[in-house]
Formats: C-alpha cells, structure tokens, sequence
C-alpha cells in the first residue's frame, strides 16, 4: 500500500500542538503593514490556533501528523 503524501505547502506553514491542535500565523502581517492600524499588527503578533473546520482541513493536508 502506497503512503499518502503530505501538502509541502501545509508542512511550511502550519504545526500541531500536542494536544492535536493546529497552529499558524496570523494573516496580513508579511507586506503593506504601514497602511494597517498598529492594534491590527499587535493582534497578528506571534502564533495563533486555528478554528475546527480549518483545522480538520489542515489535518486532511498532513496525514502523520499528530
């Protein structure tokens, strides 16, 4: 039997938790943040975790993962 493969693209961008959530980072932070408010950028500071229906697709996209 064949090994499924997993999204290179996922893999760059998402992690999981032990507890078997799904961490990635917030959006619009990588260009034209001076047209953005400051409490906008404090917001997409570090990490955050992803809600259940994205998680469950993000998980479909890794399959050994956690």
């Amino acid at each position: 039997m064949p090994k499924m493969k997993t999204k290179a693209s996922a893999k760059k961008r998402f992690s999981m938790t032990a507890s078997g959530k799904v961490r990635g980072n917030p959006a619009r932070k990588q260009h034209n943040t001076s047209k953005r408010p400051m409490s906008m950028k404090r917001k997409a500071r570090g990490s955050m975790i992803l809600n259940d229906v994205d998680a469950r697709m993000v998980k479909s996209f890794m399959p050994y993962s956690r």
